[in-house]
């Protein structure tokens, strides 16, 4: 495994992270078994970058996690949001980053996690019924009483990221960034880049789509991409064509599509840690091999020109979703 240093920090991360969301939340039915042995894999691999919320099968994740993590605390950098509450029928019960839940949420996710410190506190979203000050100040207490190491933000503007540094350091910000989703590239990269912030994507490989593998007629009734435009209708069969080339220039590249859609994230800047998410061992090995996928320009031309020549991706969000996504 190759490392990436964390923000202004001299803190080492895995280059690719582990995104645990999909062992307890939104995609397929829990495996707790494999999902442990995922995890006790990443050690192995020195995958050392770990990402939960506390939203994640309403608290069931940071609780699998605990049972690996607390045994090899000091192997593992582990991360976690707040703001989402509680759901019921896979229905979100909407948000809250007011100072009072910060402070309640912290303490909630520090015992499921088994552990007196979080290394990396993200708001999971910027609440437009809070100033990002009074959110990004509590979370500042937080690292004054040693419950929490560094800050980060997920989902934000780059009004609200300036907002909030200017009360914190924020270590990290948290969005999707994908070969089918580069709307970071315009300004959230750069001003990562200005202000020494460490950029993590989430679905680098636009939730399994990039892998050529995804069948999307067999999703279950309860998978959270069967509500989501990019997974339906037109769109899908435009993005199984588009799957299935990619696959084929993942192959003269000699290397899986996994790795190569992994690989090109990476290349983008040397401040970006992906967090592809997996409860699977298989997915993770090859995922991690996509360190040692090297791209040229050659290979950048090649992916673009096949993404325009498949143009209907349609919109990683549905409505209800993109709600949450800050735009101020």
């Amino acid at each position: 495994m190759q490392y990436r240093t964390l923000g202004n920090t001299n803190i080492r991360l895995s280059a690719i992270g582990l995104g645990c969301m999909s062992m307890n939340h939104a995609y397929g039915q829990p495996d707790d078994a494999e999902s442990i042995a995922t995890l006790e894999e990443a050690i192995a691999l020195g995958i050392n970058f770990w990402d939960t919320a506390d939203i994640y099968g309403n608290g069931a994740n940071e609780e699998l996690i605990s049972r690996v993590l607390q045994p090899n605390r000091q192997k593992i950098f582990i991360a976690t949001k707040f703001g989402f509450l509680s759901y019921a029928d896979a229905k979100m019960g909407g948000f809250d980053a007011s100072p009072a839940y910060a402070k309640k949420a912290v303490e909630a996710s520090l015992r499921r996690l088994k552990t007196d410190v979080i290394d990396l506190y993200y708001a999971h979203r910027i609440d437009p019924n809070v100033p990002v000050e009074d959110t990004v100040g509590a979370m500042a207490d937080l690292v004054r009483e040693g419950k929490v190491r560094f800050l980060g933000l997920s989902e934000a503007s780059p009004q609200s990221i300036r907002r909030a540094y200017a009360v914190h350091p924020i270590s990290a910000l948290q969005s999707e960034y994908s070969i089918l989703t580069r709307d970071v590239e315009k300004e959230i990269l750069p001003l990562c880049t200005e202000l020494h912030i460490s950029f993590v994507p989430f679905s680098p490989l636009a939730r399994g789509l990039m892998t050529n593998a995804l069948d999307l007629a067999r999703l279950g009734a309860n998978d959270f991409r069967k509500t989501l435009p990019r997974y339906q209708g037109e769109h899908a069969d435009n993005n199984r064509q588009l799957a299935a080339g990619f696959a084929g220039l993942a192959e003269a590249k000699g290397c899986t599509p996994a790795q190569l859609a992994i690989a090109w994230v990476l290349a983008k800047g040397p401040n970006i840690i992906p967090i592809p998410g997996t409860k699977r061992r298989k997915y993770l090995v090859d995922n991690a091999g996509a360190v040692d996928v090297h791209l040229g320009p050659d290979d950048f031309t090649a992916i673009d020109r096949l993404v325009r020549q498949y143009p209907n991706i349609g919109d990683r969000y549905n409505e209800s979703n993109k709600r949450f996504v800050d735009k101020s």
